[in-house]
């Protein structure tokens, strides 16, 4: 029995264990045809259930996906905050910890970072935790060397980020991490998509390029 089971009751236990296997399910459902084709009754029929069996585990579609969000969430943040304490907060640790946790599983990537599902909107706590990637990335930039002249995008950024949560990063720090942020995930989506099968580069070593791009250019002129 793990830590965290101590104290259940096994009645609590055996719906653990049946929650982690309807999420296993829907993982292997988004494989197959995306997470909008989601479905519950499909889940019950794979495990023996009837539909409204499945629904005293999950209300809905909805709180299904939002569960398998979370999670995904939580093990981005665990992984990008555990990175910047093992390696300093240092962007290009943070940009290596990013690509692994992609490629370990491109379905769990794409489920936060592709294509939004139609209807489905994430409760706050979510953006709570999709808020401390950000934090933990604003944190490495500023870290940066940059003091170079500002830029229009700066001027725009001093009074549209509420992305940025009440993290105090100036202006030129929120250009730069933006910045990583979007490049980066292009290139992750477009190898993770297969994009780049049949145009003979590594796509690691593009990815590389990207940081080292990203990371002599904000030491140059500090907007990346």
């Amino acid at each position: 029995m793990t830590e965290a089971e101590k104290g259940t009751t096994p009645r609590e236990r055996y719906r653990a264990q049946v929650r982690a296997e309807i999420k296993q399910r829907a993982w292997e459902q988004i494989a197959t045809a995306g997470a909008s084709a989601l479905s519950l009754n499909a889940i019950a029929k794979q495990m023996g259930m009837s539909g409204p069996a499945l629904y005293r585990y999950f209300g809905g579609r909805d709180e299904l996906i939002t569960e398998l969000v979370r999670d995904a969430y939580r093990s981005l943040a665990d992984t990008i905050g555990g990175a910047a304490a093992d390696g300093g907060a240092d962007v290009a640790v943070l940009a290596h910890a990013l690509r692994e946790w992609a490629l370990t599983d491109p379905q769990r990537y794409f489920l936060v970072y592709g294509t939004p599902i139609p209807g489905y909107h994430a409760p706050d706590d979510i953006t709570a935790i999709a808020s401390e990637v950000m934090a933990t990335l604003l944190d490495a930039c500023a870290k940066l060397p940059g003091d170079g002249p500002g830029t229009s995008f700066d001027a725009h950024l001093a009074g549209h980020r509420d992305w940025a949560a009440d993290h105090p990063a100036p202006p030129a720090v929120l250009h730069r991490a933006l910045t990583f942020w979007t490049r980066l995930h292009g290139v992750l989506s477009l190898e993770l998509a297969g994009h780049f099968t049949g145009m003979g580069f590594d796509p690691a070593r593009l990815y590389e390029a990207e940081l080292d791009a990203l990371t002599e250019g904000s030491s140059s002129d500090g907007t990346a």
